[in-house]
């Protein structure tokens, strides 16, 4: 299984140096009752162990688990894994912001953009039960002008450094403009330039993030304004580090691939995939190669 001990405590140990003070000695988040014998960030190493080596299904992935059972003798049930990895999904995004920050913590340009995350296909989203409980966090209908095509599902938006990096990311709902969005990065970020696509285009929202705190957002003029320039070379070239990422996230890490049946598992599946790609990012980082040669990182 590609030397799953090696890799699974390569992993493991990547994820305790950007753990402390969030978990325990033991590597589990502060609870009550039993101390879990299989602690959280075995939990979380194991969830991207699976995502690093494009595996979408727990129950194959467990099938394999049986043959290692001498390397991981307090493993848990197939079960408990679901579960518990729902559980510390926030805890491996405070971990992922870590390592973000560990690779580029100090860029002053980012790339913005998003992707749709279909959850079925149209024919089955009447049908579709994810979400009928909470009108808020539900999928909708929604288009992508990238593809042509409309979908049911979610919306993923990223922001990441020129490095390739993500720093931020979101899901909302596939009906919700891509300009919404944006007006919340004031509160994250400031005195910096975001470069966008022709999706952004908003004189109000580019004078209010510039006016509140100083953030210049750089997006292509469409050919009908009376004020047209021609691109800026240079930005439109580094805004393709973001669609690289997505390609990423759709080829290795299978990102439109979801068999979730809830909006929570969903969510967690996503926190996953992405923690994997900044993973293996900090891994050829520190290994003084190419961050985006993923694929070859554990190689």
């Amino acid at each position: 299984m590609r030397n799953l001990a090696a890799n699974l405590v390569k992993i493991l140990d990547i994820c305790k140096k950007f753990s402390k003070n969030l978990v325990d000695e033991r590597g589990n988040m502060p609870r009550r009752g039993v101390v879990p014998r299989f602690s959280d960030l075995e939990v979380i190493a194991l969830s991207l162990y699976q995502e690093i080596f494009s595996i979408d299904s727990e129950s194959y992935f467990f099938s394999l688990l049986e043959k290692h059972k001498d390397e991981l003798p307090n493993l848990i049930s197939r079960r408990q894994y679901n579960d518990r990895r729902k559980f510390t999904a926030n805890l491996c995004e405070q971990i992922r912001q870590n390592i973000a920050q560990a690779i580029d913590g100090n860029e002053d340009y980012f790339c913005i953009d998003s992707k749709p995350i279909p959850v079925c296909r149209i024919a089955r989203a009447k049908r579709c039960k994810m979400g009928r409980t909470d009108y808020q966090t539900a999928p909708s209908f929604g288009f992508c002008a990238a593809q042509n095509t409309y979908y049911y599902g979610y919306k993923l938006h990223a922001l990441c450094g020129l490095t390739g990096v993500i720093h931020s990311y979101d899901l909302s709902k596939a009906n919700i403009d891509d300009r919404y969005w944006v007006r919340d990065l004031k509160y994250e970020y400031q005195q910096c330039t975001i470069i966008g696509d022709k999706g952004y285009l908003s004189a109000e929202i580019q004078l209010d993030l510039f006016e509140s705190v100083e953030i210049r957002l750089e997006v292509p003029y469409r050919l009908n304004q009376k004020d047209w320039k021609p691109t800026f070379k240079p930005f439109a070239k580094a805004r393709k580090r973001v669609e690289t990422l997505f390609s990423q996230l759709d080829d290795q890490f299978m990102v439109c691939r979801n068999y979730a049946k809830q909006q929570i598992g969903l969510f967690a599946r996503i926190i996953g995939k992405v923690s994997a790609l900044t993973i293996l990012q900090y891994i050829n980082f520190t290994n003084n190669k190419p961050i985006g040669r993923v694929k070859y990182a554990l190689f």
